[in-house]
């Protein structure tokens, strides 16, 4: 398992977290009881298996419904 802090451009509405939360919880492999959309920060912080999902993945997630990543960091568990 890792752990990976996603900043996000500045989320300009509260419907905006939402619609990243269902995303990221709809992606296999994301705990999704760890997942944490950040309103004020402007970050996503989940954990999620890597030999199940990669990073790149959960980016594309974000990306697709139009919303820009600034950076990523993972952690190992």
């Amino acid at each position: 398992m890792k752990k990976a802090i996603i900043q996000l451009e500045t989320l300009t509405c509260p419907s905006c977290l939402q619609k990243i939360n269902r995303a990221i919880k709809g992606l296999n492999g994301v705990n999704q009881d760890s997942v944490n959309v950040m309103f004020n920060s402007s970050k996503v912080k989940l954990e999620y298996d890597d030999e199940t999902v990669s990073i790149k993945s959960i980016e594309s997630a974000i990306s697709n419904l139009g919303y820009g990543v600034k950076k990523t960091e993972v952690k190992d568990l």
